[in-house]
């Protein structure tokens, strides 16, 4: 194979040797993969270029984003081997946007402000789009966590006007939804319970959305907060002697309001 290493390599060698893997002679595994084989593979790498991001950790967000644009070029690679498009017009594409979106960088209009660049952009991509607020809700992709995926959605039908009046109005509706779903546990309908558990979830992200709190990063600190304390609770309960699979709910209360 007409191979030639480098010191450093860019963009066009990161294609080039993509191009090879998937040739058909080069990688077994690599040219017998899919948009649909690799999805997943997708999902994971970004969710480690945010873990990279969260750690504060720049040599690993180097690797984590060099493997995100691996993905990227793989799924682009696909494309153009079908005929429909290639790597450079992804580019095109993206460029063309952010200047079509930036008129106040690119072009006359003035934004002086953050708010005044997203309300901008806001109305440049619907117009662009060909959206309407009232379908935008379609919009949002469904393969998003959950929370967030709701928190987006409900701030898409609030801009059509279908909104509660303020953050007590949508707290109102968080316990006429818990009591539904003690209901519907007393009934022990399992379809019942997870349909009224997700209204309850929903209910609680319109608060959020509110009080103008992040859903998906306030029940991810909870959990570290929880995975912290619990893991100070083991400790604990091992120094003490403590069987915590044995032990009753009081001593484990115990323990929790020790290390809390």
């Amino acid at each position: 194979m007409d191979f030639q290493y480098k010191d450093a390599y860019q963009i066009t060698d990161l294609i080039r040797i993509m191009r090879i893997l998937r040739a058909p002679d080069g990688c077994p595994w690599d040219r017998v993969q899919t948009h649909e084989s690799i999805r997943l593979n997708f999902i994971e790498e970004t969710y480690e270029v945010v873990d990279a991001i969260d750690k504060g950790d720049a040599a690993l967000l180097r690797e984590e984003l060099g493997d995100v644009l691996m993905q990227v070029i793989f799924h682009s690679l696909m494309e153009e081997e079908a005929g429909r498009f290639d790597f450079d017009d992804v580019c095109d594409e993206v460029c063309k946007k952010l200047i079509i979106r930036h008129p106040h960088v690119f072009g006359n209009i003035e934004a002086d402000t953050p708010e005044e660049v997203l309300k901008n952009w806001d109305a440049i991509k619907m117009q662009s789009k060909a959206q309407s607020i009232a379908d935008s809700v379609d919009d949002v992709a469904r393969s998003l966590p959950a929370l967030m995926r709701a928190q987006k959605v409900q701030k898409r039908s609030a801009k059509s006007g279908m909104d509660f009046r303020d953050a007590a109005d949508a707290a109102a509706k968080v316990p006429e939804e818990q009591a539904e779903l003690f209901a519907a546990i007393d009934s022990g309908d399992h379809e019942k319970i997870e349909e009224e558990l997700g209204d309850l979830l929903f209910s609680v992200v319109n608060v959020a959305r509110f009080a103008g709190v992040d859903a998906e990063q306030a029940l991810t600190r909870s959990t570290d907060k929880f995975a912290k304390r619990f893991r100070a609770v083991e400790k604990l309960a091992q120094e003490r002697g403590v069987d915590m699979k044995n032990a009753p709910s009081s001593l484990i209360d115990s323990l929790w309001e020790q290390v809390k």
